[in-house]
């Protein structure tokens, strides 16, 4: 124990855990009571059996072969490389078939997988609309299981290593976040449900499970989710008013487009406000934790802090997360869309115009609307943790007070140099108080 550099969170007086539990546990009971009526109730997939039988397959040869000539095309039209031709040997592993060998022609197009004997892929039986009893392999594209079963292993194996307890809690915590979203959250907004709504009630349910699961059942940890739900209800009602005011009609990628025709009946503008909130979540928790530990771990190296005191050395804290985080999101953003983006640089058209146009002005509100969420989040989480942490203190800050007496001479001389920023070679004051300015700013 000697050798950790945490510490047990300090239990906060019952009368503050009184007060958090009963603001805690009515808005965790209205969450679930929600979640209960939105909870879709069919979720039969209307499209099964639609779709072509799918096998899997090994290809044991590959026969390449010229390209028949290419016919006469009208001058100007995009031409290029009819290939590759040829034909593919492949064992079909399972169905009906499974052993045999079928061939099929060399995958070509834009996006076809080239394969090599030895590749696992996936076989897709077509029939011929004329001839119900034809039917043909086509290879459509690699089995890419057993590499992501390795790399998810890689995965949950460095984090359990690095965080032990904290990284199997971690893990646990992820799963739960994927099974709310994919048994509520999206059947939820496919079987017509409001997707803000949903959205929000299904957030509010990850961040309960997530966060308590993950971080244990303590004061700080209900400070973190009192600040990260004010955050997620802010930023709702910001992309409101955003999506609104720009006229967004969620329209604004070829997906939404695409599932327009599939699901008439879903609201596209509120699935724009739910990816909102769902995207904004990751980074609120993330920023709300960090700074109720912050105001906890100041307040244990330096019980002689006042509540102003550690709200403003936090907040500190707080800038330089948001500083680096804001970065993080729009480059997220922008990663996802690259591809559009780099389209979008080749158009003739203005660059107003194209910042204006449905899918850039998604982006921009998007991520405008998130990084407001989660400058809101720090005030208001620091502000709490601050209230909750100095609750019932008494007389903190006073010279040889209990409040310090528990704590080793070196680490409180060590911390208190720290946050004092004293020069080098300053001992720090005998009351523990913070430097002349009466800041906890460190010289950089």
């Amino acid at each position: 124990m000697g050798a950790e550099h945490t510490h047990p969170t300090r239990s906060a007086p019952p009368r503050v855990r009184r007060i958090l539990a009963a603001t805690v546990v009515p808005l965790f009971v209205a969450t679930l009571i929600a979640a209960l009526v939105l909870w879709p109730g069919d979720t039969s997939d209307p499209a099964a059996g639609a779709d072509s039988p799918r096998y899997h397959g090994t290809v044991t040869r590959v026969v390449t072969e010229p390209c028949p000539p290419a016919p006469e095309i009208p001058e100007g039209s995009p031409d290029g490389p009819p290939g590759p031709c040829g034909t593919v040997t492949a064992r079909v592993d399972d169905g009906p078939d499974a052993g045999q060998e079928v061939r099929t022609p060399v995958p070509a197009g834009p996006g076809a997988p080239t394969v090599a004997v030895g590749d696992e892929v996936i076989l897709v039986v077509l029939t011929d609309p004329a001839d119900p009893t034809t039917s043909t392999y086509n290879i459509a594209e690699h089995q890419r299981g057993t590499p992501l079963i390795w790399l998810v292993a890689l995965f949950a194996a460095a984090i359990v290593a690095f965080g032990r307890w904290r990284g199997l809690a971690a893990l646990a915590g992820l799963a739960a976040s994927f099974a709310i979203l994919l048994t509520f959250v999206l059947p939820g907004i496919g079987a017509g449900s409001p997707p803000l709504l949903v959205a929000i009630v299904g957030a509010a349910l990850i961040m309960f499970v997530v966060l308590y699961l993950t971080h244990g059942v303590t004061a700080q940890t209900s400070v973190a989710v009192l600040g990260t739900l004010g955050s997620l209800v802010l930023t709702g009602v910001l992309g409101t008013i955003a999506t609104a005011a720009t006229h967004l009609t969620g329209f604004g990628s070829e997906d939404a487009t695409t599932l327009s025709m599939l699901q008439a009946d879903v609201d596209l503008h509120g699935l724009l406000l739910a990816g909102i909130i769902i995207g904004s979540l990751g980074v609120l928790d993330d920023v709300t934790v960090t700074q109720a530990a912050t105001v906890t771990e100041l307040a244990h190296a330096n019980p002689g802090l006042s509540r102003t005191q550690l709200y403003r050395a936090a907040t500190r804290v707080g800038r330089a997360h948001i500083a680096s985080t804001v970065n993080t999101i729009v480059l997220a953003y922008a990663g996802a869309s690259l591809p559009v983006l780099l389209l979008l640089t080749a158009d003739s058209r203005a660059v107003t115009q194209i910042l204006t146009s449905e899918f850039l002005a998604q982006e921009i509100v998007r991520s405008a609307v998130a990084t407001l969420g989660l400058i809101a989040a720090v005030p208001l989480t620091t502000g709490l943790a601050a209230l909750v942490t100095t609750a019932g203190r008494r007389g903190t800050g006073t010279a040889g007070g209990d409040a310090t007496a528990h704590r080793p001479a070196a680490d409180r001389s060590e911390a208190l140099a720290a946050l004092a920023g004293s020069r080098a070679g300053e001992a720090p004051t005998a009351t523990g108080r913070p430097g002349r300015d009466g800041t906890t700013d460190t010289a950089w």
